[in-house]
C-alpha cells in the first residue's frame, strides 16, 4: 500500500521500520519538527526523522496541518492509507478524509480504557495487570473510533515504564502489518460506553514521592514514572531520581531508612529503592549510589 506515516517519538520508529520491511511504499514521513535540546540548544530532530531519513525517506515536519496549502500537500500525496503513531498533532477532519482508506492509529491502551496522551505511564501507576495495543480507525474524538485488532500482553509486577513502552511498540509494529494485510476483512468494533479513561499527560508536581502513601502506590509511581520525568525524593537535602523499586517487608516511620540497603518504610509497608540518580550524575544501582552517597539506618527521607 502507498503509505503515509506519522509518528515522532522513539516508540514509532519500529513501525515505521516494520512497514518498510513489509514492502509497504512510503509516500512520505510526518513528524514534529526538529526541537532545542543538550546544552548548546541546538535544534534536534525527532527520532522518527532520523530514522526516516537515514533510510532515504522524505521528511516533513508542518507546524500545523489546518491551513489550506499543509491539506493540499497531504491531498497530493495520494496515499491509500495514513499509519498515525504518536504523532503529536491533532489531525483535522479533512487530513482524516485525505487518504483513500483513511487513518489507523496504533495506541498503547485496551481501548477505551486510557485514550490520551500517556497510557502507558497511567496503565502501571493504577496498576492494570494487563494492558496491550490497539489498532483504530480514526475519527475526530480523542481516540475514540473503532477498534480493528487488538493485542494483550500482561504487565510484569517489576516492569517500568520504559520497559512496557519498548514491548508494546513492538507488539505495535507487528499488528499494524498484519492489520494492513487483513484490512478489507476485518470488522470495525466501536468502542463501548462503559469502561472509558483518560490518560491525562504526565504532570511533573506528580513526581514527588509522598512516602505517607503505601508501599504499593509508591512502587507503582517509581516504575511509571521511569525514566521521565522520574518519581523523586530528597536525600541529605540533595533531589534524587528513583528509578527502580522493589516491594519489601519492613515498618517504620514513613520515609525512614530501615536498613543499609535502601529499604524505605512508607504509610503502609516498604520498598527497597534498586536504581537512583543525583542531579547532574549517571543512574546507578543502589550498591554503587551508597559507595559515593551514603544513606545511614535510621535517616530520615
Amino acid at each position: 500500500m502507498r503509505i503515509i506515516f506519522m509518528g515522532t517519538p522513539d516508540f514509532s520508529v519500529p513501525v515505521l521500520e516494520a512497514l518498510v520491511a513489509a514492502g509497504h511504499e512510503i509516500a512520505a514521513v510526518y513528524c514534529q519538527p526538529p526541537r532545542p535540546a543538550g546544552r548548546g540548544k541546538k535544534e534536534r530532530p525527532s527520532p522518527v526523522q532520523a530514522r526516516a531519513e537515514a533510510m532515504g525517506l522524505a521528511v516533513r515536519h508542518p507546524v500545523s496541518l489546518r491551513d489550506d496549502a499543509a491539506l493540499a500537500e497531504f491531498r497530493a500525496l495520494n496515499a491509500d492509507i495514513a499509519v498515525v503513531v504518536a504523532y503529536g498533532l491533532i489531525l483535522p477532519q479533512a487530513i482524516l478524509d485525505a487518504p483513500t482508506r483513511g487513518c489507523l492509529n496504533i495506541h498503547a491502551s485496551l481501548l477505551p480504557r486510557w485514550r490520551g496522551a500517556a497510557p502507558i505511564h497511567r496503565a502501571i501507576m493504577a496498576g492494570d495487570p494487563i494492558t496491550g495495543v490497539c489498532i483504530m480507525q480514526m475519527e475526530a474524538g480523542l481516540d475514540t473510533g473503532p477498534v480493528l485488532m487488538r493485542a494483550e500482553t500482561e504487565v510484569g509486577a517489576e516492569e517500568t515504564t520504559v520497559e512496557l513502552h519498548d514491548r508494546l511498540s513492538e507488539m505495535g509494529a507487528g499488528l499494524i502489518v498484519q492489520a494492513l494485510e487483513q484490512l478489507d476483512a476485518l470488522t470495525p468494533d466501536p468502542q463501548p460506553d462503559i469502561g472509558v479513561t483518560y490518560a491525562q499527560k504526565i504532570d511533573k508536581a506528580e513526581a514527588r514521592i509522598d512516602w505517607a502513601r503505601s508501599a504499593v502506590d509508591i512502587d507503582r509511581q517509581i516504575r511509571g514514572l521511569s525514566t521521565f520525568p522520574g518519581a523523586w525524593t530528597e536525600i541529605a537535602g540533595q533531589r534524587v531520581k528513583l528509578l527502580a523499586s522493589l516491594l519489601a517487608s519492613g515498618a517504620g516511620n514513613p520515609g525512614e531508612v530501615l536498613d543499609d540497603t535502601l529499604t524505605i518504610a512508607c504509610g503502609d509497608g516498604a520498598i527497597s529503592l534498586l536504581r537512583l540518580q543525583r542531579a547532574g550524575k549517571g543512574a546507578q544501582d543502589a550498591e554503587t549510589f551508597l559507595r559515593g552517597c551514603p544513606v545511614p539506618k535510621g535517616t530520615q527521607l
